[in-house]
């Protein structure tokens, strides 16, 4: 591998890795640099070390300055935002902070107007999230009009949408990589195939556009050196039309370095033009590595270049024809498929087995398909024109669509998954060993690598990480409720699992993660009550966690979520309980007590928010007291049955710090000292109320609330308490 192409991989792998604060992978890195080259003295070995921890300190200064950005924008309730598609009152729209602050923006408009590429000025309220900053109810006001290059892109889009009518969300994919309308059903389906990265503008289709256009000037009777000249400049023509995305600007930069290393007829190597394609939007804008496209297009590239080797040191050794155009093509799927797959499963929680011959067939669908897409692009301002040419690709959509459809519906065509970071990382070891084996003269020390590498995935969430202490974890997943408890041995209690929506669930992207990233067995799933915003994501930490039993409180409601639980419970084999006042069981020392509700209260009951499982959770002499979403009756009903006893020094508050919870009569019964909010940011119920906060202050608790903090620890070593989130970390004074 060239150094180019070693120092771009070095300073890229630290910008990953510090933007996700995985410092620990860093040392490592840098370590096992400077040991080989110790072992074998070559600068390269020094150079990657230093970029490593280069990329690590650009990542932390970037992420530092956009929290800065945003903490600002929050307090001056004003913001300066560069939009990702047209608003309009009452819409709902993406964008980014302007004046160099790469933070992403959603935003609810109430008044004004703007079209897409737009910078305005956005008043409201704003809200720190975890990965960005939402705004309220914004008045806007524009400053800056689209650019040459967004009216292009605005036109181009309508024109699609005229000439394609109902395939324009495809085409549009396909064509401009806006994937804004493509359904979560279609995107799953082409995960589950193995064709996800054929949704987005990749490598792939800049290829293929690229390639047509030689071809095409070629045809003209131009010369071969103007061909590739005219086909560099109408290629970077097209990235600019399409907004420049990362993956189409890294496939036009090495399009433009192999046509450049054949115009001064030079050599080339292909790890060193996709260096220069991956490092090219680094130095401006490092974010760009969290890209999944850009990720998935350099992947990919990777097993193509790998699988050209075996091609040629192999393949074409043995067969010539037909047979070795197949046995290339099959090589260069699995290649493709088996380096892409760690991301997929990581982005999507699929991994598709059935992706190599999927990409056999979907491969030339695409590369006649996409020459056509571009021509019907090209003709947009000749809408009869294009219109003949929009019909003549639909064919190709419906066949691609259809090899997607196909492929997903094989039994065993994919696997789901919900890879851990720590995982993904160990994976992607794995596959780079495995293709170091591929092309090594003496493979065996690549692939003990490999193997090495592959064992620790299976072993790492098995894993306990004991701490010593009892924690309580409140992570957050928005409106809706998940909490962990962590016992002294690194096992695991769950309470909750947060909410579903169409295509996904916190469970799955939140809890499952959180867990296994740290690691440990799940002893015990514990349902608070039936409403969506708790049971949403129990099949998935069911399924994917695997606790040894569940308990609930036995509320029948006409959930689909809660049925999928009970389901998912008895698939894995989980002992189901429905629980009783004085109910216990105690695990590494934590004491779990369930003090509501009864039967006979719970069979009472209209709705599941007054039949909550409440539970006293105790660790030495520390108390933690959660409350679900019971309200005030089961609150009262809670004092006259257990009067002194409620007594704790954490509170979760009911409801999500609602009106209805947090009554006096549990407060002055329980005088917590720290009282904890599972909130999402600026929701739409107006949680959590401001009588309820005010009670809390009037007595002294210090409130703790995820839409503010995140996810919350809060860990007691029997005696006294520590405090974790966002802002970093503080002790409870007694």
């Amino acid at each position: 591998m060239p150094l180019l192409a070693l120092g771009v991989s070095a300073y890229a792998a630290g910008l990953l890795l510090g933007f996700t604060h995985a410092l620990g992978a860093t040392v490592a890195l840098v370590v096992c640099a400077l040991c080989a080259a110790w072992r074998w003295p070559r600068r390269g070995f020094v150079a990657a070390a230093a970029l490593l921890a280069a990329g690590h300190g650009v990542a932390l200064l970037a992420t530092w300055h956009a929290t800065r950005c945003r903490d600002d924008v929050v307090r001056r309730g004003r913001a300066t935002v560069h939009l990702h598609a047209a608003v309009t009152p009452g819409s709902f729209a993406r964008g980014a902070l302007g004046h160099g602050c790469p933070v992403r923006v959603s935003l609810s408009v109430t008044r004004g107007a703007a079209a897409r590429g737009s910078t305005v000025e956005i008043t409201g309220a704003m809200f720190a999230t975890g990965d960005g900053l939402l705004i309220k109810r914004g008045i806007l006001r524009l400053r800056e009009p689209p650019s040459v290059l967004a009216r292009l892109r605005n036109r181009a889009q309508a024109n699609i949408d005229r000439d394609f009518g109902p395939d324009a969300p495809l085409a549009r994919a396909l064509l401009i990589a806006d994937m804004s309308d493509i359904t979560p059903e279609t995107r799953d389906t082409f995960a589950r195939s193995g064709l996800v990265h054929i949704l987005s503008i990749s490598g792939l289709h800049v290829t293929i556009v690229a390639s047509a256009m030689v071809l095409l000037l070629e045809a003209a009777r131009c010369s071969r050196r103007l061909a590739l000249f005219g086909g560099c400049v109408l290629t970077a023509l097209y990235v600019a039309l399409i907004g420049a995305p990362p993956p189409a600007v890294r496939s036009a930069v090495m399009f433009g370095a192999v046509a450049a290393s054949k115009l001064l007829q030079r050599p080339s190597s292909p790890w060193a033009a996709l260096a220069l394609g991956a490092g090219w939007p680094l130095p401006a804008n490092p974010q760009v590595v969290l890209d999944i496209g850009w990720q998935l297009t350099i992947a990919g590239m990777v097993g193509l270049i790998v699988a050209g080797d075996v091609d040629r040191r192999l393949l074409a050794t043995r067969w010539t024809g037909w047979r070795h155009r197949l046995a290339s093509e099959i090589t260069t799927g699995i290649m493709a498929s088996l380096v892409t797959a760690p991301l997929v499963a990581w982005y999507f929680g699929r991994t598709s087995l059935i992706a190599p011959l999927a990409n056999l067939a979907a491969n030339p669908v695409a590369s006649v398909l996409q020459p056509a897409l571009f021509l019907a692009l090209a003709l947009g301002e000749w809408p009869l024109l294009a219109a003949w040419v929009a019909d003549a690709c639909r064919p190709g959509l419906w066949a691609l669509t259809t090899v997607a459809g196909v492929a997903a519906r094989v039994p065993g065509a994919d696997i789901a998954t919900v890879p851990t970071f720590a995982g993904t990382i160990l994976t992607l070891l794995a596959v780079g060993a495995l293709l170091a084996a591929v092309r090594a003269r003496r493979p065996q020390r690549w692939a003990a690598v490999a193997v090495a590498a592959l064992a620790l995935v299976a072993w790492w969430p098995l894993a306990p990480r004991p701490s010593g202490q009892m924690e309580l974890h409140v992570l957050d997943v928005g409106q809706g409720d998940a909490l962990a408890v962590r016992t002294p041995r690194g096992r695991w209690i769950l309470i909750d699992a947060g909410r579903s929506w169409t295509g996904g669930d916190a469970g799955r992207r939140v809890v499952v993660p959180y867990v296994q990233r740290r690691g440990g067995a799940v002893a015990l799933f514990i349902l608070s009550h039936p409403d969506e915003d708790h049971v949403g994501g129990a099949p998935s930490v069911i399924r994917a966690l695997r606790p040894q039993a569940y308990w609930d409180p036995g509320f029948v409601a006409p959930n689909a979520s809660y049925e999928a639980s009970l389901r998912a419970a008895a698939d894995v084999g989980a002992q189901w309980r429905r629980v009783q006042p004085g109910d216990t069981t105690r695990l590494d020392g934590v004491l779990l007590r369930v003090l509501a509700p009864d039967s006979a209260w719970t069979a009472a009951q209209h709705g599941p928010n007054e039949a909550s499982v409440m539970l006293m959770v105790e660790y030495g002499s520390t108390r933690f007291l959660l409350t679900g979403d019971a309200e005030r009756t089961e609150e009262q009903w809670l004092v006259d049955r257990w009067g002194d006893a409620l007594r704790a020094d954490v509170l979760k508050a009911g409801h999500h710090g609602s009106r209805t919870s947090s009554t006096p009569p549990i407060l002055d019964a329980v005088r917590p000292r720290l009282a904890v909010i599972s909130v999402g940011a600026g929701n739409m119920y107006g949680h959590p109320s401001p009588p309820v906060l005010q009670a809390l202050a009037e007595r002294g608790i210090v409130t703790l609330r995820t839409d503010l903090l995140g996810s919350i620890v809060i860990a007691s070593d029997g005696r006294h308490l520590r405090v974790a989130g966002r802002d970093g970390r503080w002790a409870v004074p007694p």
